[in-house]
């Protein structure tokens, strides 16, 4: 019988690896910065157009290569990084396998111009599908650039499996924000289509955060720094009033390198666990640089996850250096044994105490009270003292909205009939009084129904009918527009503009009046007419929030996702006060969507109960 197992060639290979290493765009920048980072430069520019799908460039100032090394890079397995197994338990670089050139030769077209400073010229090369096309001398400064062309060119299908330009482009920021982050002593630049989205000056990390996040965050971070002889840890994280719903602005660097770890992040939100709602995330970033040796970064062809030799030390340390950081900058919740200021000003400290004053202070019922003996608790039976009408203390409580109404006590010493009795007849009174729903603890509407009665959660219900209401705004007819009558700019960051940009069309069905006025800057015209104005910078700022919430569920469309961050970010919060009709309507408009019972997210929005079931709860057996 024939022998059947055969060596793939080297392209089928490569492509093979590409596969694992280079899945989008995005995925060549990482791995495109990160040698430009071990190469030793101080200066690195990356250059994207159609959101890397047509290229994907990289120019630093670095050391620049060899010919021979030029053209080495693009083998397998080809690295300067590592000589041994044992350097694997040393690294420093962000690269070490020699699969990252190798595997873009394999799915794009290249173009590679590098020199080394003490030569005079450089070295270019041309390569696509793994084949070396052209290598010639050339004019070129000290360093490298590398241009990827044409991304999958010769895999079609891996091609169509590519998101909207916005998507991908959103994917390339998040991988240039966290190489940014990781080295601020760096200069890094970003240009998209001809316009420039990002330029970071080298600096600090703070500088760095503020210049990414925004600079109102200068006075919200706090500074966490602790050593140790096994591992230090240092970063900032935000102020609990800086903490969002959702996630995203949450960075762990192990030794200058991004990784992703639940469970270090469980670490962070048990340390803010008293501070921040259970769910809402705070902002953190943090570095924790360690020996190679108690890390293993080779689990993985991105290397975003790691293992560490011991995680519960890890985890103790983080937790107490972040609880540490919040107490020593007077953020956690303390026990405050100081005299109110505002004592300080009385007049009793701060005028002298004169005889007139002491004479008239020692006529007082209350210093003939506390001076003479086992007078403390006699009351005084005098016609001037309040305490004769303390039944009045008792009488009825003024009305409140959405309380029921309190009938009056009995006026004499001692009530004629049982407690049991005055309940009894307050709530036949309210029972009686009661039409239409009513709200309960202004988080839930009761309302009775021919079977028994229901329980509507608000804001369940709400965001069922906001959810409904706005898929048929995009299929059949849009949403009025309220125009403002003066128009707000609102201002984003560079990764929240592209978001928004990719939104826009749907976003005019749906009631908004936006349009761009700037590189990051929009003009807000006209809302929807059901949400109220005045507010409309946190409106967007929420919903692009609850938008990148669901980018990583892929099961969910673009408009999906817009549909459903609309409907969480407007609907009624719990907590807030309607009136019987908002109940009412609430009420109407929930049993008149094509699916009552749940919320967009799967939530339910309502529990029935039938006098059948409650009659059998309140049988004791009689």
């Amino acid at each position: 019988m024939a022998d059947i197992i055969n060596l793939l060639p080297d392209n089928i290979a490569n492509q093979i690896a590409a596969g694992e290493v280079i899945q989008r765009p995005a995925s060549a920048v990482k791995e495109l910065l990160e040698n430009a980072v071990d190469a030793g430069a101080t200066e690195i520019q990356l250059i994207i157009r159609d959101a890397g799908k047509e290229l994907v460039q990289v120019i630093d100032n670095g050391s620049g290569m060899s010919d021979t090394d030029a053209r080495m890079c693009f083998e397998r397995h080809a690295t300067s990084k590592i000589r041994s197994i044992d350097d694997l338990f040393q690294i420093r670089t962000m690269g070490f396998r020699g699969e990252a050139l190798a595997s873009i030769a394999a799915v794009s077209q290249v173009e590679l111009k590098t020199r080394r400073e003490h030569e005079e010229l450089g070295s270019f090369i041309e390569i696509d599908n793994s084949v070396i096309r052209r290598q010639e001398p050339c004019q070129a400064p000290t360093g490298t650039s590398i241009a990827m062309k044409n991304l999958f060119f010769n895999v079609p299908a891996r091609r169509n499996f590519l998101k909207s330009n916005a998507a991908e482009m959103r994917h390339i920021v998040d991988e240039f924000i966290r190489v940014a982050l990781a080295f601020p002593q760096l200069q890094f630049s970003l240009n998209s289509n001809g316009q420039q989205m990002f330029h970071f000056e080298k600096g600090s990390l703070k500088q760095r955060i503020v210049s990414i996040l925004g600079q109102h965050y200068n006075s919200k971070l706090v500074t966490v720094k602790e050593s140790t002889d096994y591992m230090n840890i240092h970063g900032f994280v935000g102020k609990p009033e800086t903490a969002k719903k959702t996630r995203g602005d949450q960075f762990f660097f192990v030794n200058n390198r991004f990784i992703k770890s639940s469970y270090l992040n469980h670490a962070v939100m048990n340390a803010f666990a008293e501070m921040i709602p259970s769910d809402s995330f705070p902002l953190y970033v943090l570095f924790i640089d360690l020996d190679p040796a108690h890390v293993d970064i080779n689990v993985h062809p991105t290397k975003q996850e790691i293992k560490f030799d011991d995680e519960r030390i890890l985890y103790a340390f983080v937790q107490s250096a972040i609880k540490h950081a919040l107490a020593q900058f007077s953020v956690t919740p303390a026990l405050d044994f100081d005299l109110d200021p505002g004592i300080q000003q009385l007049d009793a400290l701060t005028q002298p105490f004169t005889d007139e004053k002491k004479a008239q202070s020692a006529g007082t019922s209350i210093y003939k009270t506390f001076t003479s003996a086992n007078q403390a608790h006699v009351i005084d039976k005098s016609n001037n003292s309040n305490l004769q009408h303390w039944k009045e203390l008792y009488g009825p409580a003024p009305a409140r909205d959405n309380d029921f109404p309190m009938p009056p006590m009995p006026q004499n010493d001692f009530p004629p009939v049982s407690t049991a009795s005055v309940i009894d007849e307050r709530w036949q009174e309210a029972a009686t009084d009661q039409k239409g729903p009513v709200q309960v603890h202004q988080q839930y509407i009761l309302s009775q129904i021919k079977s028994g009665f229901i329980l509507v959660d608000q804001r369940s219900a709400h965001e069922r009918i906001l959810y409904e209401r706005y898929l048929r705004a995009l299929a059949e007819k849009p949403i009025a527009t309220q125009q403002s009558l003066f128009p707000q700019t609102l201002e984003l960051l560079p990764a929240d503009s592209v978001i928004l940009h990719e939104m826009l069309p749907d976003l005019q069905a749906l009631g908004y009046d936006l349009e761009p006025f700037g590189q990051h800057t929009f003009v807000v015209r006209g809302t929807p007419a059901d949400i109220q104005t005045g507010n409309e910078q946190a409106t967007i700022e929420g919903l692009l929030e609850q938008f990148k919430n669901f980018s990583n569920e892929l099961k969910h469309n673009r408009r999906e996702r817009l549909v459903r961050s609309m409907a969480r970010n407007n609907a009624i919060p719990s907590g807030k006060p309607l009136s019987t009709r908002e109940m009412q309507n609430i009420i109407d408009e929930l049993f008149a969507c094509s699916m009552p019972n749940v919320s967009p997210g799967g939530r339910g929005t309502f529990i029935s109960f039938k006098l059948n079931d409650l009659e059998k709860m309140f049988d004791r057996g009689f």
